[in-house]
C-alpha cells in the first residue's frame, strides 16, 4: 500500500474520471453534469474518442490513474457491461494504492441493490457473469459491494436534477481544493504519536474499534487528533471531527432531548446535511451502520456525550474507527474503551525545540539565549501549550525583553494558559476542588497515605477524591511510593483560584500581607483551614498571642522561606549566621496554636520551645527545620504528654526538630535532614528529649 501522503505528492492530469453505462446516462444526466463541470472549471476525462472493446485498453487504465477523483455513476444497466465492471476494479485499486477519491451517484438504482446485486441490477449482473469464470464473478461482486457502501447522491431523493448536479459539482470542488495538508509540519514528536495511535487503531481489522487519546490539558491531544484525521480521512467513506463538545452541548433539555439534539448536530456534520432533524435516538445507527466511518470526538468530558454519539460499536459499519480525546479516564472506564494512548510530557530536548520553533522558527536557541530557554521550560514544566504560548509571545524580542518575561513567569500565569488549564479544576465538585487546592499548596510530592491521614476526620473522601483527580489527569500517583504529583502549572492554577475567592470564603491563606494582618490583628475566620506563609519578603512580624483564636478550623500551617537558597549559601560562606533565619517573626511564649492542627511545618521557628498550651492530639506531621529548639515544651507535663501522644498517635511523622534524639523501636537515632522520612516507617514507642 502506498503511503498516506502519496496522493498529495502526485500530479494529476484530470480532475475527474467518470465510470458510467453510456446508453443509460450519456445523452441525459452525464451531459448535464459535464456542462456544469465545464462552468466550474472542473476537467473531466472524455472517453468518446476511445474505441470500446471487450477489455479496458491501456489508455483508459492510464486515465483512471491520472484522475484525482473517480465518480462511479451507477445506473440500472451498469452491471450489464464487463467494461464498466473492470473500470470499477481499477478505480478501487487506485483508491487503495494512491488515495484516489471515489464518489458515487445512484441513478435510478438503490444502493442496496448494488451491494447485494438484487432486482434488475442483479439480473443484468448475473447475465454478464455467465460468460466469465467464478473468480471474475467474485471480484466484481466484492467491488460492487464496496462501491455500494460509499455514501453518495441518490437520484430518487432529489426532485430537481439541476440542484442535484450543482450539489455534486460543489462537493467535487471542495475535494479538489483540499490541498495537501501542511498544517502539522514541524510539530515536535507528532510522527511518533501518530505511529503509536495507528498501531492501536489496527486499520487492517474489519471490525469497529474505539480508541482514546488521554493526557492532561495542554499536552497536545487535540493537535494529535486533528493530524490523525487529516492523515486517515481518505481511507473512510465518511469522516467527522467533532470539536467544541463542551460548547455545543444544548442546555435546558431533559436527558433524552439533550441526546437527541446532540445527535442531530452530529449527523448534520457527518452527512453534510444542514439542520438535520431526527425522530428517535436510533438515528445514528440507522444512518451509519453500513458506513465505514472515522469519527473523532474531541474533548469529551461527559459519559452522556459518548452514550449519545457512540454508544455501541454496532452503530457503525465494518472497518469504522472512533477516536475519543479526553482528560477524564473514568469516562473511558465507564464506557468500556480499553485501548488508550496516553500523551506524555516531552523530554527536555523536545521541550527546547518546541519553544525554539515558536520563538525563533528554529530547532535550537540562538546564541546567548540557551540559559533563558532552559529556565522557560522549567517554569512551563515542559507543557507544550505553555511552551507555545510563551514562545510566540517572545518572537522577535531582544534578550533583555526575554529576561523580563521570564521574571514575570515566576509569579504570573499567562491568561491563555490559565484559561485552558483551569477548565479541569472548575469541572470538579466542591469536595474535589478543596482537595485539589490543598494538594496544590501543601501536599504535592507527598505520600497519598499521608494525605488520607490528614483528612481522617471525614470532612473529605480523600480516597475517592484522589481517584477523581487521577481520572481527570489533574494529578498522577506514582506506582512506586504512592507519591502524589501535580504539574507545577496546575499548582499555579490552584493558587490563582484561591486568590480569586472572596476573602471571607477563603479556606487557604497565601498572600503574605493578608497573613500578616491576620496574625497581627487577630482577623482570621472559622473558614480558614490552611495557611501557607512565605516569609521571604517579610522584615518583621509580631504575632498576637490570640492570633489563631478565631481560626479554630485551622488544620494545616506552613511557614517557610522560598528564597532560602541564597541564605544557605551566605551561611556556608560565613557572611550570615543561621540565626538570621529566625529573626523575622516574633512569637509570644503564651501564644495558642489551634487544637485541631494536623500539619505543622515551620521553617526557622524562632522560640526555644513550643507554647505549653500546644495540643498534639490531631497532629500527623511535624517539620521544624532550622528551629532554635532546646525542648518541645516547658513544664513538668512534658514527658507525660509526649508519652501519651506517641503511644496513641504513633503514626506521627516527625520530620526534624533541631537537635532532638528520638528512641525508635528502642534504638536511639538522631533525625537529621537526610533521615527525615525514616521516622514514618517505625512505631514510636518512646520519645526521649535530650538537650545538646
Amino acid at each position: 500500500m502506498a503511503s498516506s501522503s502519496s496522493s498529495s505528492l502526485r500530479s494529476w492530469r484530470f480532475n475527474v474520471f467518470t465510470s458510467f453505462h453510456g446508453p443509460d446516462v450519456r445523452k441525459t444526466f452525464l451531459s448535464h453534469l459535464r456542462e456544469q463541470f465545464n462552468r466550474n472549471g472542473i476537467s473531466m476525462f472524455d472517453d468518446e474518442r476511445i474505441e470500446r472493446g471487450q477489455t479496458i485498453g491501456p489508455e483508459l487504465m492510464e486515465s483512471i490513474g491520472e484522475s484525482r477523483i473517480a465518480i462511479v455513476l451507477l445506473s440500472k444497466n451498469y452491471a450489464s457491461s464487463s467494461w464498466c465492471l473492470d473500470e470499477l476494479l481499477e478505480i478501487l485499486k487506485c483508491k487503495e494504492d494512491m488515495g484516489q477519491v471515489v464518489m458515487t451517484i445512484f441513478y435510478g438504482v438503490d444502493p442496496s441493490a448494488v451491494r447485494k446485486q438484487t432486482g434488475d441490477f442483479g439480473k443484468f449482473f448475473n447475465e454478464t457473469c455467465a460468460s466469465y469464470g467464478e473468480g471474475e464473478r467474485r471480484r466484481w461482486s466484492k467491488a460492487l459491494n464496496d462501491v455500494g457502501n460509499i455514501a453518495g447522491e441518490h437520484f430518487l431523493n432529489w426532485v430537481n436534477e439541476a440542484k442535484m448536479i450543482a450539489k455534486i459539482a460543489k462537493d467535487v470542488l471542495q475535494k479538489l481544493n483540499a490541498t495537501p495538508c501542511r498544517d502539522f509540519e514541524g510539530i515536535v514528536g507528532l510522527d511518533a504519536h501518530l505511529k503509536e495511535i495507528e498501531s492501536l487503531l489496527d486499520l487492517d481489522y474489519d471490525g469497529v474499534k474505539m480508541v482514546a487519546i488521554t493526557g492532561p490539558a495542554g499536552i497536545g491531544k487535540t493537535t494529535i487528533a486533528r493530524a490523525l484525521h487529516s492523515l486517515l480521512s481518505r481511507r473512510f467513506q465518511l469522516t467527522c471531527f467533532v470539536d467544541n463538545l463542551r460548547e455545543i452541548c444544548p442546555s435546558g433539555l431533559d436527558e433524552y432531548g439533550w441526546k437527541k439534539r446532540l445527535q442531530e448536530n452530529f449527523l448534520s456534520k457527518v452527512l453534510n446535511h444542514k439542520d438535520m432533524r431526527i425522530c428517535h435516538l436510533g438515528a445514528v445507527k440507522e444512518n451509519l451502520c453500513d458506513q465505514k466511518v472515522l469519527i473523532i470526538l474531541d474533548d469529551v468530558n461527559s459519559l452522556k456525550q459518548l452514550e449519545a454519539l457512540a454508544n455501541e460499536s454496532a452503530w457503525f459499519g465494518p472497518g469504522s474507527r472512533i477516536v475519543v480525546t479526553t482528560e477524564n479516564l473514568e469516562i473511558l472506564q465507564q464506557h468500556g474503551i480499553g485501548s488508550t494512548y496516553h500523551v506524555g510530557f516531552p523530554f527536555d530536548e523536545e521541550a527546547i525545540e518546541i519553544l525554539c520553533r515558536c520563538a525563533f522558527r528554529l530547532r535550537s536557541p540562538l546564541y546567548g539565549f540557551e540559559v533563558l530557554c532552559t529556565r522557560i521550560i522549567r517554569l512551563c514544566g515542559n507543557l507544550p501549550l505553555a511552551l507555545c504560548v510563551v514562545g510566540k509571545s517572545l518572537r522577535g524580542k531582544k534578550k533583555d525583553e526575554w529576561e523580563d518575561v521570564v521574571n514575570r513567569l515566576e509569579t504570573i500565569l499567562d491568561q491563555g494558559i490559565e484559561d485552558v488549564l483551569k477548565v479541569g479544576y472548575e469541572s470538579l465538585e466542591e469536595n474535589e476542588q478543596t482537595l485539589f487546592l490543598h494538594i496544590a499548596v501543601f501536599f504535592n510530592n507527598e505520600d497519598s497515605d499521608l494525605v488520607k491521614a490528614m483528612f481522617s476526620d471525614g470532612t473529605i473522601d480523600v480516597k475517592r477524591g484522589l481517584q477523581i483527580l487521577v481520572y481527570r489527569s489533574l494529578i498522577e500517583i506514582s506506582t512506586y511510593g504512592n507519591i502524589i504529583e501535580m504539574h507545577k502549572l496546575l499548582r499555579r492554577v490552584g493558587r490563582q483560584a484561591i486568590h480569586k475567592q472572596e476573602p471571607w470564603k477563603r479556606q487557604i491563606l497565601l498572600d503574605a500581607h493578608e497573613i500578616c494582618d491576620v496574625l497581627e490583628n487577630e482577623t482570621g475566620t472559622r473558614a480558614v483551614s490552611g495557611i501557607s506563609f512565605d516569609i521571604s519578603g517579610i522584615n518583621d512580624l509580631i504575632v498576637d498571642e490570640r492570633a489563631f483564636k478565631r481560626m479554630y478550623n485551622l488544620q494545616f500551617l506552613k511557614v517557610y522561606k522560598s528564597r532560602d537558597d541564597k541564605l544557605k549559601f551566605d551561611i556556608l560562606a560565613g557572611e550570615k549566621s543561621r540565626d538570621d533565619m529566625n529573626d523575622v517573626i516574633h512569637i509570644p511564649e503564651e501564644m495558642k496554636f489551634p487544637r485541631r492542627l494536623r500539619f505543622l511545618h515551620w521553617n526557622a521557628y524562632p522560640n526555644k520551645c513550643l507554647p505549653p498550651s500546644f495540643h498534639p492530639e490531631y497532629l500527623v506531621e511535624l517539620d521544624m527545620k532550622h528551629g532554635k529548639f532546646e525542648h518541645l515544651w516547658k513544664g513538668t507535663q512534658e514527658n507525660e504528654m509526649m508519652f501519651e501522644f506517641i503511644s496513641t498517635y504513633h503514626e506521627l511523622n516527625i520530620v526534624e526538630c533541631g537537635a532532638h534524639v528520638f528512641t525508635v523501636e528502642k534504638e536511639i537515632r538522631r533525625l537529621g535532614f537526610d533521615q527525615a522520612n525514616k521516622a514514618t516507617q517505625s512505631l514510636l514507642s518512646t520519645l526521649i528529649l535530650l538537650k545538646e
